[in-house]
């Protein structure tokens, strides 16, 4: 094989390796449950590289109405690999409401995805809705 023939060949697979990972369940936005305050987020889940990442997209108050803050655009989930029927794990997790980051896992079942994450032997979980 000539070698622009393989470049050809490789461009190819790569370019359908991206796409299978752009295809994966939990890539979409998330609605988060509401925390202490009443006020919840958007979290736009989408791979980077060969993982899975999130980042706070829009905030809302209680009665749904989009509030700004200073946490819109900061990556929420990172490294989140996925482990085969709908399960995350090996990512970490940030919570905005707490300012902590979390050892955390995910599992996804149609349009919900429970969040979990643990510092140490302290655990908080979340089940979020998809938005789209």
């Amino acid at each position: 094989m000539k070698p622009i023939a393989r470049y050809a060949v490789l461009a190819a697979a790569l370019a359908v390796a991206g796409t299978a990972s752009a295809a994966d369940p939990v890539v979409g936005t998330w609605k988060t449950q509401p925390g202490d305050a009443g006020n919840y987020a958007h979290v736009a889940i989408a791979p980077c590289g060969a993982k899975i990442c999130g980042t706070l997209g829009k905030a809302y108050d209680g009665s749904g109405s989009q509030i700004q803050s200073d946490k819109v655009g900061k990556r929420m989930i990172w490294d989140m690999v996925s482990a085969g029927d709908g399960k995350y794990s090996g990512g970490k997790i940030w919570a905005p409401d707490k300012d902590k980051t979390y050892k955390s896992k995910m599992a996804i079942s149609g349009d919900t995805l429970k969040v979990s994450g643990c510092i140490g032997p302290i655990c908080r979980s979340q089940t979020w809705t998809r938005v789209k």
